[in-house]
């Protein structure tokens, strides 16, 4: 699975921009899959629900079809180590999960997980925070921004989405079409 995750400060635009390139992407002819990642607990599934009851009641996967959209819950086997205490390997092994729903995508990209191994690229204004987290020394391919910030990184402008996405192509391997 060819991952990218676009990380970033809260309110950086990182959504926008994975919309963005989603959509440009997909005019190209590329088949794109998303992940959001999040540190937050959220009920992903309707509490009173029939998918709901399946799962409470002890159902190791619970599937809902329908005429529009499907989706696949299923448990966290070790919940307590989801956010920042998750190990890296922990963390990669619940993206392999993913791998074979999403393996017909050219790209995958993955909103959020500054802690992963894979491709990340920091999404940063400088209207949010004085400096970008790479800065700090955090582990980053690129840094995206149309501000100015002095960098060993390449720097791609956040306002040229084909250039940024045929820098993402080349370097996840993919390359153009």
């Amino acid at each position: 699975m060819n991952r990218v995750h676009i990380v970033g400060r809260k309110n950086s635009g990182k959504t926008t921009l994975i919309v963005e390139l989603v959509e440009w992407l997909t005019q190209q002819g590329y088949r794109v899959g998303t992940i959001k990642h999040t540190h937050h607990h959220h009920e992903l599934d309707t509490p009173g629900k029939d998918s709901f009851r399946h799962r409470e009641a002890g159902s190791s996967a619970v599937g809902i079809l329908s005429p529009a959209m499907n989706a696949l819950f299923w448990p966290n086997p070790e919940p307590e180590k989801i956010g920042e205490d998750a190990s890296e390997s922990r963390g990669e092994e619940r993206y392999q999960l993913f791998h074979s729903l999403m393996n017909q995508c050219d790209l995958v990209l993955v909103e959020g997980d500054s802690q992963t191994a894979a491709m990340k690229l920091e999404v940063w204004r400088a209207e949010n925070t004085d400096e970008p987290m790479i800065a700090q020394g955090e582990n980053f391919s690129a840094l995206i921004t149309d501000d100015k910030f002095e960098t060993d990184l390449p720097v791609l402008l956040r306002s040229d989405i084909p250039t940024l996405a045929a820098w993402i192509l080349e370097h996840s391997g993919i390359g153009s079409r």
